[in-house]
């Protein structure tokens, strides 16, 4: 049994029957199965959950199921694949018998991609083959060092090939990673999608501008005098258009979502593409997200809110700087958030003083230099005074908060504390956990 055939004819049957190819996950659960691991190990070496991995299991056997008519199961999946690897030959062999062209070498023989001889199926595959991908992703960042966001990556992976998502967003603290994150998405996923592009919003073009940018990706090279909308577009083709800076379209010193002057047609931009029907994907990437997906509660619309990295890659940038990671390091990697830019900026500045990790816990606040101000200095000339007067009361707080108390000691009306609050936690800067609220340690410490 040649493994990477298998696992091709079982990526052509789910293809088959769903119209998607195995992703990253369903191609570890088919691999570990074919090479006898149990479900814990394939999940430990995923770094998810085991109950996640049984039960992307069970729906991947029960594509197989449907596609060949028969039980397909854990423990079957391997005999399965090689009997049909085998009637798959010998029908091949068969034909090219009958044709009088069989020819005997020494190469690997391949399996059909679709097994499955329905004509619908075989055309689809077809068209999968054949298709040209167009991929602008001239103004997408390199990828650096990559950290360990599995699970993130696995959400949003769901999210935009089986579950269809239209439009949603990575939302999160500037240097958490978001970015990142959407590039090693597209490196993944990019062959799924016939046009893959990537614009900066830094530059605040307008909505006609990105617009005809967009479209013009899809008439490159044509001759044509007018081009349709762009929605015909995401209609006909599967596209993933990632909008990354998306921050930089509204406007400072306001509440969260409000747009600049002169940019108020992105709303119902983005209300059509969340709205109407089409194919494609939106992916949205900054420091807050638009009101028309914030107010999206819907898993086939969701945001995802990047938090920190956890303590074993966040222990891996700190060795990346030079120094050593301590075994008591967990308040020193919470304190800056576990937040893979801070980190790196804190490091560095240890590393040309020579400090330790040991050393910098002793003492109280943690080091806060000027490089990591000049950071933190971006996201909050976004904000209102208002938020950020409640946050400065917030960096009073040693303990997280309860909305009854923040309702007493806020020195502006109920309904204006609401909306404030809500602005926050749009742009990350505020944690909610249990009803209650609180800002980070370095966020207190910078506001302080």
């Amino acid at each position: 049994m040649n493994l990477e055939e298998v696992l091709k004819l079982a990526d052509a049957l789910v293809f088959a029957k769903t119209g998607q190819h195995l992703d990253d996950l369903q191609q570890a659960i088919a691999r570990g199965t074919l090479q006898g691991k149990k479900y814990s190990e394939i999940a430990q070496e995923k770094h998810c959950n085991e109950s996640y991995v049984r039960d992307v299991g069970a729906k991947l056997w029960q594509t197989l199921s449907k596609e060949l008519e028969e039980e397909v199961t854990k423990s079957n999946f391997r005999s399965t694949m090689e009997r049909l690897q085998i009637s798959l030959f010998s029908n091949v062999v068969q034909d090219h018998v009958q044709a009088g062209s069989i020819n005997f070498c020494g190469e690997a023989r391949h399996p059909p991609d679709i097994p499955n001889q329905n004509p619908q199926n075989r055309a689809t595959s077809n068209r999968q083959q054949t298709a040209n991908f167009h991929h602008d992703l001239s103004e997408m960042p390199k990828l650096g060092s990559f950290y360990n966001r599995t699970a993130e990556l696995e959400r949003i992976k769901i999210s935009i090939l089986r579950e269809k998502a239209q439009f949603l967003a990575i939302i999160g603290m500037i240097g958490v990673g978001k970015t990142a994150l959407g590039i090693k998405l597209v490196e993944e996923i990019k062959y799924e999608f016939e046009y893959v592009i990537w614009r900066s919003l830094e530059t605040c073009p307008t909505v006609a501008q990105l617009q005809t940018n967009l479209t013009d990706c899809f008439t490159e090279g044509d001759n044509q005098t007018s081009s349709p909308p762009l929605i015909k577009y995401l209609q006909n083709h599967r596209c993933l258009i990632i909008l990354d800076d998306i921050h930089y379209l509204f406007r400072r010193e306001e509440l969260a979502g409000q747009y600049q002057v002169g940019y108020e047609d992105y709303r119902s931009f983005f209300k059509q593409i969340k709205d109407r029907s089409h194919q494609s994907c939106f992916l949205l990437i900054g420091w807050e997200a638009p009101r028309e997906i914030a107010q999206v509660k819907h898993p086939n619309a969701p945001n995802l809110i990047l938090t920190g990295l956890d303590s074993v890659s966040a222990n891996q940038i700190i060795a990346e700087q030079g120094l050593e990671p301590e075994e008591n390091g967990s308040r020193f990697i919470n304190h800056y958030q576990g937040n893979p830019l801070w980190l790196k900026t804190v490091a560095n500045f240890m590393a040309d003083l020579g400090l330790t990790v040991t050393q910098v816990l002793q003492n109280q606040p943690l080091l806060f230099p000027q490089d990591l101000k000049d950071i933190l200095q971006q996201p909050l000339a976004w904000l209102s005074e208002p938020e950020k007067q409640l946050l400065s009361l917030l960096a009073k707080e040693d303990e997280p908060i309860a909305l009854v108390k923040l309702l007493e000691i806020a020195p502006m009306p109920s309904s204006d504390l609401l909306d404030i609050l809500q602005s926050l936690c749009r742009r990350c800067w505020i944690e909610k956990t249990d009803r209650l609220y609180r800002i980070s340690p370095v966020l207190r410490q910078y506001l302080g």
